[in-house]
């Protein structure tokens, strides 16, 4: 059986690490499991976020990355990210770190987007729907 391919916005790996939502954590988990897309802008958006959230060191907050890294399908945010990323906020009207996640999303041809900011039940493009696990 193929699992559909799926990709994730940055606050799905922050709940991996915080321990006051089991609930939330444990669907992290879960998302994580399935070998997500994870775009550079995430990458970049949870090195910052867990260093102000978990008063790490950095190389303890590199190790963490590094180990989650391991269990999903990086995409690197290129010119056709960005490209594709102002036509999504012409049309969608997207804040700009968002347009390039759902960007590097379709890019790789996820089916859908976990996130728990952005509007749940959009589809984008026809293609990518966001949801918010946690609903």
């Amino acid at each position: 059986m193929t699992m559909t391919k799926i990709a994730i916005d940055t606050n799905i790996l922050i709940y991996c690490h915080l321990q006051e939502d089991e609930c939330k954590r444990n669907v992290a988990h879960e998302l994580l499991a399935r070998v997500p897309v994870v775009s550079s802008q995430v990458v970049s958006e949870y090195l910052n976020v867990m260093k102000r959230l978990l008063k790490m060191s950095k190389i303890e907050i590199l190790e963490l990355c590094y180990q989650w890294m391991n269990h999903c399908h990086l995409k690197n945010v290129d010119r056709n990210t960005v490209k594709l990323a102002q036509q999504l906020i012409k049309k969608y009207d997207f804040q700009i770190f968002d347009a390039i996640i759902v960007s590097a999303a379709l890019e790789t041809g996820c089916k859908t987007l976990y996130s728990e900011d952005m509007h749940n039940g959009l589809v984008v493009e026809k293609q990518l729907t966001i949801i918010n696990p946690f609903l």
